[in-house]
């Protein structure tokens, strides 16, 4: 699949939602020691009121901000689509939002019909697609949603019912691991 669509590609099936949420926790309260602040709690405070201690200026930010993205290097996006599959591909940080447009317009099954992306909560469409993914704020990764323009009247103009993604990539199905 890397040298036909250019990237690391899986794909899984996400279980439902309603399944999953009720088996960790019986009475919906958290038990005493979730409170417990730990030593690792404690460093990431004291790290974080330090870094709030000085003020910088805009040229210090940006160098900082520039540093930071070139130690950064592999962003890993996955796409949940409506009939319940994960495609999860990876892409560099420096990478437009364009590129998983492009790489979405490869994959799904009809390609011409119009489709957005978005993230939730709250549900926010992508319009920009010239940002980079560091920029984006989807570095180290992100989830971003999958679902097509429907039209006024309601519907999309084609059969939604069968699979989203194209069929060699369904042979590709494996369960998230959760």
């Amino acid at each position: 699949m890397q040298e036909r669509f250019g990237r690391e590609i899986h794909v899984f099936e996400t279980l439902a939602l309603a399944s999953s949420s009720n088996a960790p926790l019986s009475n919906g309260e958290e038990t005493d020691d979730f409170y417990d602040l730990t030593a690792e709690d404690y460093y990431r405070l004291l790290a974080s009121k330090k870094e709030d201690k000085f003020l910088k200026t805009r040229k210090i930010l940006e160098a900082e901000e520039a540093a930071r993205m070139s130690r950064t290097t592999k962003t890993v996006i996955r796409v949940r689509f409506p009939d319940n599959l994960t495609l999860e591909a990876t892409f560099h940080s420096s990478e437009t939002l364009q590129s998983l447009v492009d790489l979405l317009t490869k994959v799904i099954t009809q390609p011409k019909q119009l489709f957005y992306i978005y993230t939730t909560p709250p549900k926010k469409v992508i319009n920009d697609l010239s940002q980079n993914f560091y920029n984006a704020g989807f570095y180290p990764g992100a989830i971003v949603y999958f679902a097509y323009h429907v039209p006024k009247g309601g519907s999309t103009g084609g059969d939604h019912s069968g699979p989203y993604l194209q069929e060699e990539l369904l042979s590709l199905k494996q369960f998230e691991p959760k």
